[in-house]
């Protein structure tokens, strides 16, 4: 086959995956629809714990999420979600929300949207953390 033809249905062969994922609605991120959803996430990440409380974020994008063991956040990336414990985390207040800085390679911050009265309950949870 020619190299012109081969490129062609390569590039027309994986524009066409996208479409039609896309037209599916199968590349929405991931929400969180319930204080129950963020739990199960949570507990996905850190089996062991004992979940005291769950704030989700207005958007559903993260929760905050008290535990036995501390604070610690869970969010959505992508159609999957992670969690993360606060212990070591810094935390901003920003014009649209909160930035959590974990000071890990692998998670190096988090941008959380949250509307005023939303921040207030988060930032008064974070507050009462040790």
């Amino acid at each position: 086959m020619p190299l012109h033809i081969l490129i062609i249905l390569v590039v027309g062969g994986i524009g066409g995956i996208a479409a039609l994922t896309w037209a599916l609605g199968l590349a929405r991120p991931y929400r969180f629809a319930s204080e129950d959803d963020a739990r199960a996430a949570w507990l996905r990440s850190w089996p062991e714990d004992r979940i005291t409380n769950v704030l989700l974020a207005p958007d559903g994008s993260a929760a905050l999420i008290g535990t036995d063991h501390g604070l610690g956040v869970v969010f959505t990336m992508g159609a999957d979600s992670s969690g993360h414990r606060l212990d070591g985390a810094d935390i901003h207040e920003t014009p649209g929300g909160l930035r959590i800085l974990f000071h890990d390679f692998a998670t190096p911050r988090l941008d959380v949207a949250l509307d005023p009265e939303a921040r207030a309950r988060w930032q008064q949870t974070l507050s009462e953390r040790p």
